[in-house]
């Protein structure tokens, strides 16, 4: 145990002192960071771009229904040709041209908008929204029914389901789809990349020590196994070092820019007097979170169970993988010839990933019960199962097959490094390395 120890504080102290080591560490949280702030910041910016739009409206009816704004103005033109229309645009007397034609058999004018630019998105679905409204109450006027608007607003009803789980002593605790969905995808993301990535990092070790020749002086003092066990748990002591700096740089750089940025240009935008759609859109918004009782569902979120399930399947899910990159490391000779030997490691944690989408509707099916429990896709399968509310026998049993199943492996892939680790010159294949395995000295 003692040479199993050096190793890993010689593997530990060899990666942290890497100037590419420190400069990820402190890079990759500012863009997680930002991946988090700036679209939200973003949304939240107005086009401060002024649009003067002239109307031309044949069909009598839509040009009432079309609201100015401060950034908006439309100014019908009566009597007046497209083509003059077309002109004044070209002067720079307007933004854009409206062409609203006569209502059709279907009671739905054609409409055209010129102008010198590709129109903005906002500015046409605003328009279209505008024309809609008007169209329908022109049709609901048809039907000449007194206080039609009235009935019809009072029809219109909201429906928003409170979920809650009930424990076994019969107390109700409110609970939520979409949190638990989020904090699904996010952990089992996070194993699925953080596997590929510390596991990649043992491989290129490994290639690393077997192209420079320093493996054969290593390995006069170690067994091969003791190397291979020392390297992996080095890595993944990096791994979780520079994870919980990641974590910790985030939360601080997250915070300090919803402080800022936020607050100091795209939150007094927000403040400010709303059109009607988006009024609307923001009170249905806070009736929807005050109806699904998110902030008492995110109060009863077992945390600790979460983090503690996210530590286990992380560490094992990484051991396992782990034993298999070193033990590819350790049969070719470059990064080139892994491909052929990637691709059966590869496919189980790429159907992980696909499982994990059906695992968010239905948790409990029977694919993801036994993806749940197959060593090779349990640490993303199970993580997105776990936030749902999963059995503890379950967990346990998973846990128990993903430990064993690694130091299954473990030995497996101890027998292809102790001979791999050695062979150069000769092309490695899952067969040649079949044969290692069953070399008994």
């Amino acid at each position: 145990m003692k040479k199993i120890f050096l190793i890993i504080e010689r593997e530990f102290l060899t990666r942290v002192k890497k100037k590419s080591f420190i400069i990820m560490t402190l890079l990759t949280p500012v863009l997680m960071a930002a991946l988090l702030v700036v679209p939200g910041w973003l949304m939240l910016m107005k086009d401060n771009e002024h649009r003067s739009i002239a109307v031309l409206d044949h069909s009598g009816i839509c040009y009432p229904f079309l609201e100015n704004t401060e950034l908006l103005n439309f100014t019908e033109k009566k009597n007046t040709a497209l083509e003059a229309l077309k002109e004044e645009v070209d002067k720079g007397n307007y933004y854009a041209v409206l062409q609203i034609e006569e209502l059709n058999e279907q009671t739905r004018p054609e409409t055209a908008i010129y102008a010198l630019k590709q129109v903005p998105l906002d500015v046409l679905s605003r328009i279209e929204r505008s024309l809609e409204r008007g169209l329908e109450q022109y049709k609901l006027n048809q039907y000449d029914i007194a206080d039609l608007d009235k009935i019809m607003a009072s029809v219109k009803t909201r429906v928003n389901i409170k979920t809650y789980t009930i424990s076994k002593g019969g107390e109700a605790k409110a609970s939520s789809a979409g949190i638990s969905m989020g904090i699904s995808y996010g952990a089992s993301f996070c194993i699925y990349i953080f596997i590929f990535l510390f596991g990649g990092m043992v491989m290129r070790g490994v290639i690393e020590e077997k192209t420079s020749r320093i493996v054969e002086v290593i390995i006069s003092s170690v067994k091969p196994f003791q190397l291979m066990m020392g390297k992996i748990i080095g890595v993944a002591s990096v791994g979780l070092l520079q994870f919980i700096i990641w974590m910790l740089i985030t939360v601080i750089l997250v915070t300090v820019a919803q402080g800022t940025l936020l607050s100091g240009s795209g939150m007094e935008q927000a403040a400010m007097p709303m059109n009607g759609d988006s009024a609307q859109m923001m009170e249905h918004a806070k009736q929807a979170a005050a109806d699904t009782n998110i902030f008492a569902a995110l109060q009863n979120i077992n945390v600790t169970g979460i983090l503690l399930s996210f530590l286990f399947y992380f560490l094992l899910g990484y051991f396992f993988y782990a034993s298999l990159f070193a033990a590819i490391g350790s049969a070719v000779e470059n990064e080139t010839e892994t491909q052929q030997l990637m691709m059966p490691v590869t496919i189980p944690l790429i159907l992980a990933i696909f499982i994990m989408m059906h695992t968010f509707q239905y948790p409990d099916s029977a694919l993801s019960f036994w993806a749940s429990m197959i060593p090779f896709t349990s640490p993303i399968v199970m993580m997105a199962r776990v936030p749902f509310g999963v059995p503890f026998w379950e967990i346990a049993l998973s846990l128990s097959l993903l430990l064993a199943s690694f130091v299954g492996m473990a030995w497996l892939a101890g027998k292809v490094y102790r001979v791999g680790i050695l062979m150069y010159g000769k092309k490695s294949s899952w067969a040649e390395m079949w044969k290692w395995i069953r070399y008994k000295n």
